[in-house]
């Protein structure tokens, strides 16, 4: 869902006048229980004065809502003032090229960064590209297989024979084994040029030139 950058003015105004409604209705309330508790200490019987405890509690209650309302108005201001901070950021990475989760990859040039991160300790890791039929153009045996970091692959745009494969879009498998032959949990990774940006319920997507859209806080790197 793309978003002007602009509008995000209206959702985060809409949030804060939730909360001056809040504050408007508590007021409301805080009014209307003095004027009872004033009503009723005015026609107590002297006899048999009332028992002020449950008001005092009330009134403790209703200072603690108010307190709470009031502290949740200037978190959603916070949040609108990085929500602000968010959308100037990602406009700022339009044109640069990205680090992130992919399984595609844009060749140009003759050449194109690939990656990948393992959960979990490999004992066996392959890297294949593909085209868009699933066949298999290039593999990449006897990769890293420790956990956690991002572990970066070079293609030079070559086929397993060693012939140049044409300027395009690719798609890229990874496979990693454990020592029992058990299928390791992993994320490929592309580095991509940022070609758009949109937002979705406040956050910024990235567009990137291999159509695929990625949220802007899921990035590794920018060059």
């Amino acid at each position: 869902m793309a978003i002007d950058p602009y509008g995000l003015t209206g959702a985060t105004n809409g949030t804060a006048s939730g909360s001056n409604n809040a504050l408007s209705q508590l007021g409301e309330d805080y009014q209307s229980f003095i004027t009872l508790l004033t009503a009723q200490i005015q026609n107590q019987d002297p006899l048999e004065p009332m028992d002020s405890t449950a008001f005092v509690s009330q009134l403790a209650t209703l200072t603690q809502v108010e307190q709470a309302v009031a502290q949740n108005a200037n978190l959603e201001g916070i949040a609108a003032q990085l929500t602000s901070l968010s959308a100037i950021s990602g406009l700022n990475l339009i044109g640069h090229s990205v680090v992130a989760p992919s399984s595609e990859v844009a060749l140009s040039g003759g050449g194109a960064t690939l990656g990948y991160r393992l959960g979990n300790e490999a004992q066996l890791v392959t890297m294949d590209v593909t085209d868009a039929n699933g066949t298999i153009l290039r593999s990449f045996y006897g990769l890293p297989g420790s956990t956690g970091s991002l572990h970066e692959v070079a293609w030079d745009g070559l086929d397993d024979a060693g012939a140049a494969l044409p300027d395009g879009q690719y798609s890229v498998q990874l496979t990693a084994l454990d020592l029992d032959g058990n299928t390791v949990t992993s994320q490929t990774f592309a580095l991509a040029q940022v070609t758009g940006l949109t937002y979705d319920q406040g956050l910024a997507v990235l567009q990137l030139e291999t159509g695929e859209a990625v949220l802007a806080g899921l990035i590794e790197e920018v060059r």
